[in-house]
């Protein structure tokens, strides 16, 4: 007997679609890979103009009557959208829903962070409060499972109340078969963006969380003890905040062109206040490019192949680009970096859901 999980898609719909969004994408592609006959997926989605990357593994949809910012005020308490025959509603956000479909459906929402709690001066006033106020909704509710995608934060929740038969515990993964822009393809973009040779990238939205203005300080400081080291070029969605000076910005760029820029990076910089996971670095490794991150990045926190760093530390950034620029490049040492982090599929988070959902 096939199985109706309704999967939330909302997050590709939203100006900043972040993490979140990769793991939406992950998560629909590891569920096709996996390819069990007993589960159908149906994306839930917004109404609105579709996004261009909006995921191919998800053939049927349903369609909610509002868009994207009115579904997140109202999912809490009014599951729109949701197919009524679902026997599984997984919400990939805290938006929700957290209820509909048939009659005795599984209901189940990811957690990815408690960022609004670690890091406060990055969320506003509303921001926090909305995240506090969904989180003690999913709190209340004894029958909503919850799945986890960060080391630790299990443990977190149930330090706090929750029931741990409720907690169910993934990992994001990393797609290391996606196609990748040619090494000509990206020495012509750097090069139309004025950079020639190595370069040290940064992957992800610059906003100040990510601790940018303190990265393009390090940089600076690196290079003059470290004169190989490359100049420091961004990748990703514009976000908030003030916009970096000292650093080479291309903006947003297609998967394809991102992947050749992180496998062609002398180094790989991620160095955030605080992370819910951290994709770039696992990325970065799957690919076999040095890494430097934050001490605190929970995805590569106890990898012995990251460089780690206190992200408040200036000197600290400084001296691991300096140590990540001088690491060997050679086959070996780039198989045992992709090594350290295979167990980082989406194939694997894909089963962690599935169990989550039986």
């Amino acid at each position: 007997m096939t199985r109706t999980v309704a999967v939330t898609l909302d997050q590709l719909y939203r100006p900043q679609p972040g993490g979140i969004a990769t793991y939406v994408h992950g998560l629909l592609a590891g569920l096709a890979e996996v390819a069990d006959p007993a589960w159908r997926v149906v994306g839930v989605v917004p109404r609105g103009p579709e996004p261009a990357d909006l995921v191919s593994e998800v053939v049927d949809r349903a369609r909610a009557p509002l868009g994207v910012r009115a579904l997140t005020r109202v999912w809490g308490r009014v599951p729109l959208g949701v197919p009524r025959d679902a026997d599984v509603v997984h919400a990939t956000t805290l938006a929700g829903p957290y209820a509909g479909g048939a009659r005795g459906a599984v209901h189940c929402v990811a957690l990815h962070d408690l960022l609004w709690r670690d890091e406060p001066d990055a969320f506003g006033a509303s921001g926090r409060r909305f995240h506090e106020s969904r989180l003690r909704a999913i709190r209340r509710r004894g029958d909503l499972r919850v799945v986890t995608t960060a080391p630790g934060l299990a443990a977190r929740l149930e330090a706090e109340g929750f029931e741990r038969a409720r907690l169910f515990e993934s990992r994001l993964g990393v797609d290391l078969d996606g196609p990748t822009a040619a090494p000509e393809e990206v020495e012509a973009l750097l090069a139309a963006a004025g950079v020639a040779g190595p370069y040290v990238l940064y992957a992800g939205t610059r906003e100040p969380r990510k601790n940018l203005a303190r990265l393009v300080e390090a940089h600076a400081r690196a290079r003059r003890g470290a004169p190989s080291l490359g100049p420091l070029v961004l990748v990703g969605p514009a976000g908030w905040g003030e916009a970096p000076v000292g650093a080479v910005v291309l903006g947003r760029v297609e998967r394809a062109v991102l992947r050749g820029l992180v496998r062609d990076a002398q180094v790989l910089a991620y160095v955030p206040l605080a992370e819910g996971f951290g994709l770039p670095p696992v990325e970065a490794l799957a690919l076999g490019t040095p890494v430097v991150a934050s001490a605190t990045t929970p995805s590569v926190a106890t990898n012995p192949e990251a460089v780690l760093v206190e992200p408040t530390d200036v000197e600290s950034i400084a001296e691991g680009l300096a140590r990540a620029a001088g690491l060997p490049r050679t086959p070996v040492e780039r198989e045992r970096r992709r090594a350290s982090v295979e167990a980082n599929t989406w194939r694997r988070c894909a089963t962690d859901h599935l169990e989550a959902w039986r």
